[in-house]
């Protein structure tokens, strides 16, 4: 029996998943990775645990490794650079950069995840040693041996998004950190004002030197190392720079064969097919359908893209798929020292590009009932994007120094299922206050998102 070979792109979170759901669903299907890096396959989110000791070995900070797929059936081919596509004869080019060999490989199906990577700033110094990105297995090494060099004392952080957890590892190793970004606040893109202003707090309490609305012109250094960051507001001593500043899609190879967005990903349909028959896309490398949005945007998760993954391989090899994909909502976790932050959905900055009339609602209150002490009963925050129009909730996002986290997987369930304000606050939830309050505490944040007396017990 000739069976179905299934080419996948990227051993990333999508790329695993699609995997593991052809080898489960599928007899005569024949699944090959070809991955670009050496090592399969790092978890980039796993990175800070990584730099703060608290994992078990760099090595183990990854999805799989490429004998589990073996095991199933499949394999991964590490070191294989994919440098182009060719949809008229349903083949690709691969060059294996351990032995600088090129290879054609004929598909089937042809599944691209090859993601992102992180932009670096387009100022002038900006391949000086010690000028490091967040993002692969070979900058997590990097930036671990400059957090264990004593030599190093002076850490910048450009990006207060992501870099967040660069500032958490350099703090705790005992460096002197400087967060810059051209925003307003730190996190300023992801949540209101009020969950800011927890951050920025914490930044402060554990001295961490912000420069906000401050731009980055420029890298300086002696010997082609690194020595100082000019900025529009003054220069500050560096010895090493984690820039975070946004990413790219890793797209250069498919132009010209396969049809791109403006913004560089890759173009798909409902069915994530892209405008070459056989050959589809998931994860960070498209934007994807967000049920809260009602348009296609990035939604950055690897939880997200595993979900694209199982319904990928569920109707791959359908003339037409039975349903288009529902969409997402996405979600994340965003900590800096005793803040615990989860958001979900739509945020400020989304809501900047989409013609929706909506409101942000912030509700602050304790955790558990008034009778606990304050020493064990933690402020906790809540925040609820809804369209003022029909109440539908649309975002939201959970803060305490207490980790609340896990109640925003509730907004996530509320939000995909395009749940109202008066279908949270009605919504029948556990109580114990060792937990929580009389009335859960996302009840009560839509409550006040409804404008409800406060309960006050």
């Amino acid at each position: 029996m000739n069976k179905r070979k299934v080419v996948i792109v990227g051993a990333s979170h999508p790329g695993h998943e699609a995997a593991n759901e052809l080898l489960d669903k599928y007899d005569d299907v024949d699944v090959t990775i070809y991955e670009a890096s050496h090592f399969v396959s790092f978890m980039s989110c796993g990175m800070k645990l990584f730099l703060e000791g608290k994992t078990t070995g760099q090595d183990n900070v990854r999805n799989f490794a490429p004998e589990d797929l073996a095991k199933r059936g499949g394999q991964v081919i590490a070191d294989s650079l994919v440098t182009a596509v060719h949809p008229e004869n349903k083949t690709i080019s691969v060059k294996h950069t351990d032995s600088n060999q090129e290879e054609t490989v004929s598909y089937d199906k042809l599944i691209i995840t090859s993601g992102v990577k992180p932009a670096n700033l387009p100022v002038a110094g900006n391949d000086l040693e010690n000028v490091f990105l967040m993002r692969g297995y070979g900058w997590a090494s990097k930036i671990n041996e400059a957090l264990h060099d004593d030599s190093i004392k002076n850490i910048v952080v450009v990006g207060a998004g992501n870099g967040i957890s660069a500032v958490e590892a350099a703090k705790l190793a005992g460096k002197n950190v400087t967060l810059i970004d051209a925003g307003d606040r730190p996190l300023g893109n992801y949540m209101p004002k009020a969950f800011t202003d927890v951050f920025e707090a914490e930044f402060k309490k554990n001295n961490v030197q912000l420069l906000m609305n401050t731009k980055v012109e420029k890298f300086e250094g002696k010997d082609g190392k690194l020595t100082t960051v000019v900025t529009d507001q003054g220069n500050v001593d560096a010895d090493l720079v984690i820039v975070t500043a946004g990413i790219k899609p890793n797209t250069d190879w498919l132009k010209g064969s396969i049809e791109l967005a403006k913004t560089g990903y890759v173009q798909t349909d409902e069915y994530f097919r892209t405008s070459a028959p056989d050959v589809y896309a998931i994860g960070d490398v498209i934007w994807p359908y967000s049920i809260p949005g009602n348009v296609h945007m990035p939604v950055p998760s690897a939880s997200a893209s595993r979900h694209e993954a199982q319904y990928l391989v569920d109707h791959l090899f359908e003339a037409k798929p039975t349903r288009p994909f529902r969409g997402l909502v996405g979600a994340q976790v965003l900590e800096a020292f005793d803040a615990h932050a989860a958001i979900t959905g739509l945020n400020e900055r989304s809501l900047k590009f989409l013609n929706v009339n909506a409101a942000i609602d912030v509700y602050e209150d304790h955790l558990r009932p008034a009778y606990i002490p304050e020493e064990d009963n933690p402020k906790v925050h809540v925040y609820l994007i809804f369209n003022k129009d029909n109440h539908q909730i649309l975002g939201g996002g959970v803060l305490s120094s207490y980790d609340i986290t896990a109640q925003t997987n509730v907004l996530s369930l509320a939000i995909g299922q395009r749940l109202t304000l008066e279908d949270l606050s009605e919504q029948d939830f556990f109580f114990s206050p060792s937990f929580d309050r009389q009335w859960s505490l996302l009840n009560l944040a839509a409550q006040h998102a409804l404008g409800w007396a406060p309960f006050d017990r």
